[in-house]
């Protein structure tokens, strides 16, 4: 057999006894790093992780400049994301390159300038006696010098301002805590004779338009973009964003005979009845449906409503029923509503009663 040539070991790597397999081998030699030999290397090293801390002061101050001077009802449409509020858009852009930056400086900073030398520790009792203390307070000591940070000035500047300004994103998001929301949350734009309106195609919905084991989306009239002969889209109203999450549901066409409430049968029309899309739990919106069991899944957290028995929760976290929207046939052959909710949709809350 071929004679087998193993690498060198080096002279300061610990080698395991060759009676005892299971030797502990030890740490492999320390090699030092570029920017631990070269000072031009180091200083970039610097002005990189300085860079990103300051990235992050000025997402921090974007954030804050998003929520006081961004309208909350502007929508705007991304590709592939489709139709985003503006400023949630904004906010969670700004708030997480803020995150991400002072996280990446650190790394960065850690992996390229912080000393990376090896140090075993023994285990020890989890009591704290004097020596210790010492101990700790001498290591804490040494870890500071190690980080360089007194030798650094820019990149403790700079972190400091990036970790001053971060907390002001949530000083700022106490403009929140009122004014109290009133009666807003009972009530929907559903108003009698107000027509369910495809969410998708933006025409009115006519009782053949539902197919049997699908669901159509749709919203009150005037909550739907339409479309002039110029095919332009006419101008979203004030909070249009708040109205149709509020007021979205959903139709599904079930065989009466498999309808096991009365009154879910008589609010709706021939097996058509409608609920609200908005999940009893947290408010997530529903759309997962199941044909031959007619239940509906919210996929956040897996609450499961039967569409044949008022909408009552079968599995998971939801506490109430779907809220049903009682709907009928009008004049024109179009399906309208015939009332408001007769409960508020979404989540619980406490001045729900």
């Amino acid at each position: 057999m071929p004679e087998e040539h193993l690498p060198e070991v080096p002279a300061s790597a610990h080698v395991p006894a060759e009676s005892d397999p299971f030797a502990d081998p030890g740490l492999p030699a320390h090699e030092p790093r570029r920017t631990d030999i070269d000072e031009k290397a180091a200083n970039r090293a610097e002005r990189q992780v300085a860079f990103l801390f300051v990235i992050s002061m000025l997402a921090t101050i974007g954030f804050i400049w998003s929520y006081v001077g961004i309208d909350k009802d502007r929508i705007i449409d991304i590709f592939f994301f489709g139709k985003i509020g503006a400023q949630n858009a904004a906010l969670g852009g700004t708030l997480g390159i803020a995150l991400f930056c002072i996280g990446a400086g650190a790394i960065h900073w850690a992996r390229t300038l912080m000393t990376d030398e090896e140090i075993v520790q023994e285990r020890h009792e989890f009591t704290s006696d004097p020596e210790t203390r010492e101990y700790a307070i001498r290591e804490f000591t040494q870890g500071a010098s190690d980080s360089v940070i007194g030798r650094r000035p820019l990149i403790r500047r700079t972190m400091i301002g990036a970790m001053a300004l971060v907390p002001l994103s949530g000083v700022v998001l106490l403009r929140d805590l009122g004014p109290m929301p009133g009666t807003k949350l009972r009530h929907t734009e559903w108003k009698p004779g107000k027509e369910l309106i495809n969410e998708a195609t933006g025409l009115p919905i006519k009782p053949d338009d539902i197919v049997k084991g699908s669901l159509t989306m749709a919203l009150p009239e005037g909550l739907v973009e339409k479309y002039g002969p110029a095919g332009q889209k006419e101008e979203l109203s004030h909070g249009w964003l708040e109205k149709a999450g509020m007021s979205a549901i959903l139709l599904v066409r079930l065989e009466p005979k498999d309808v096991k409430s009365k009154k879910e049968l008589a609010w709706g029309h021939e097996g058509i009845v409608a609920y609200s899309k908005i999940c009893t739990h947290v408010g997530c919106p529903i759309g997962l449906y199941e044909q031959q069991t007619h239940h509906l899944l919210c996929p956040c957290h897996q609450s499961t409503f039967d569409l044949a028995d008022d909408g009552k929760v079968v599995f998971g976290p939801a506490a109430r029923s779907l809220p049903q929207l009682k709907i009928h046939v009008n004049e024109a052959g179009n399906l309208a509503a015939s009332q408001d909710f007769a409960e508020p949709v979404g989540a619980s809350f406490w001045e729900r009663g």
